[in-house]
């Protein structure tokens, strides 16, 4: 019975020993270090989710950051919709700067009690 338990761990040391020494070698081929794969530093991420809210049973809201710029999308819908892009995105030194939000559309005020056509 020892002898069957003493192969087996023969075995398993050396097929971890195999493992090993095949990273080590590919990571040398590579041209880096040997334990780069292993142990090297993590790539940086692009990507991230900022916030997210649901709006109801179905659609959410999400804030999402792709290299330093921001997303507002609504999921869940028929179709997924992107609402705002390009929030917080770095301006330019000639570019304008407009204090508050800007409206899409305008239209004349008008006073209480007054028609759209007068």
């Amino acid at each position: 019975m020892w002898d069957v338990l003493s192969y087996l761990l023969l075995a398993l040391v050396l097929a971890g020993a195999l493992v090993g020494g095949a990273l080590f070698l590919r990571g040398y081929l590579n041209g880096g270090s040997a334990t780069g794969g292993l142990f090297g530093p993590k790539p940086e991420r692009r990507i991230d989710v900022v916030e997210q809210s649901t709006l109801d049973g179905r659609r959410r809201l999400v804030l999402i950051r792709r290299d330093d710029v921001e997303h507002l999308i609504m999921t869940g819908g028929p179709v997924d919709v992107v609402i705002e892009t390009g929030i917080g995105q770095k301006r330019s030194r000639g570019a304008e700067v407009v204090e508050g939000p800007t409206a899409v559309y305008t239209r004349p005020a008008r006073t209480f009690g007054q028609a759209a056509g007068d």
